[in-house]
């Protein structure tokens, strides 16, 4: 036998026996974690601005808005002069921009109104004029 019939009856034999071998053995099988459940689904309408922060927004601005520096860059929330203009961070929240995905889709009206709220009045933020859920109806595109 010459080495390409022998690497052909290799290869057949190799086939042969991952038919035999029980079904399911390696099939994907979906992982779990601690964030796995971030919050449940069915109820999530009714979350609030802060709740959303915490279920969506931090796991890279992180917990205390500090924003992350690794696979990307994840801008820091606290202190950051650009949320003086809610409108922008509305829209920031609704569109994306760069790397950050928007939440346009799966956030109401309310919610943008609360999170937006919610990180301009917080991590050493100072901006208390919020705006209304209307707002954010008329910057959605």
């Amino acid at each position: 036998m010459n080495l390409r019939n022998g690497s052909i009856a290799l290869a057949a034999v190799a086939a042969i026996a991952a038919l035999m071998l029980p079904p399911g053995l390696f099939e994907a099988r979906a992982q779990s974690s601690d964030a796995t459940p971030l919050y449940p689904q069915s109820g999530f309408g009714a979350a609030s601005g802060v709740v959303v922060y915490q279920a969506i927004c931090q796991g890279c601005h992180m917990p205390a808005g500090e924003g992350a520096l690794g696979a990307g860059e994840y801008p820091a929330l606290a202190g950051n002069p650009k949320l003086a203009a809610a409108p922008y961070v509305a829209m920031m929240v609704l569109d994306g921009h760069a790397g950050m995905p928007g939440f346009g889709h799966m956030l109401d009206d309310r919610q943008v109104a609360e999170v937006v709220a919610y990180v301009r009045t917080h991590f050493g933020n100072d901006y208390p004029d919020a705006l209304a859920p209307e707002d954010v109806k008329s910057l959605r595109q």
